[in-house]
Order: structure tokens, then sequence, then C-alpha cells
């Protein structure tokens, strides 16, 4: 069993890669401006780019996938760890929400 490392939205390194897992209407209704987009449902399938001992923060609306994804990733040797509250959370603590092209967007 893989032990899931979390964190708050409070404690998010913006020198470590922000990956949002969410699908892709909800990336496009707004994320994190610095936020890298990959789906959970196409995870397993596409070349994520991260190499073992890579360090990856993954977000989703709430939580839940991803975990999941952080499960994957870790078993992959990806140092990966989970923002609990996910995108929810993040908006709740009055952190930027935008679109693509930059203007104000909200969680999907």
């Amino acid at each position: 069993m893989t032990i899931i490392p979390e964190i708050t939205v409070d404690e998010i390194d913006p020198q470590v890669v922000l990956l949002d897992v969410r699908e892709a209407d909800e990336w496009a209704a707004g994320h994190a401006p610095a936020a890298r987009h990959l789906a959970l449902s196409e995870l397993a399938e596409t070349d994520h780019g991260f190499a073992p001992g890579d360090r990856v923060q993954v977000v989703c609306k709430v939580g839940g996938r991803s975990a999941r994804a952080t499960a994957f990733l870790r078993d992959q040797g990806v140092d990966a760890v989970n923002v609990i509250g996910g995108m929810l959370a993040w908006a709740a603590a009055g952190l930027d929400v935008v679109t693509d092209d930059g203007s104000t967007g909200h969680v999907a």
C-alpha cells in the first residue's frame, strides 16, 4: 500500500510543479495560475514527463482524484504529494483562480 503524503493549500511550494488532474472542462472553468494540466483519466496513458525523484504537488477539485494520481506517481518514484481540499480549498483561501486567457475563473 502506498502512503499518500498530503499538504494543505497553505503549504504549497511555488517552486514545485502544481499538477491539476481535473478533467478538461473543469480546468477550462478555472485553475491555479501556475498549474500544469493533465487529467487523471489520461495520466497512465500519457508521458507525464516526471522522472523518479521529481517533486510534484497534485490537485483536483476536492482531493480524491489527486490522491489516486499521487499514488500512481509515487509508485513510479516521483516525489508527489496530494493537496487536501483541492481547488475548493484553494478558492476558499482566496487564491487566484484563472482561465487560460488569464481572466478570472471559478472552480467547477
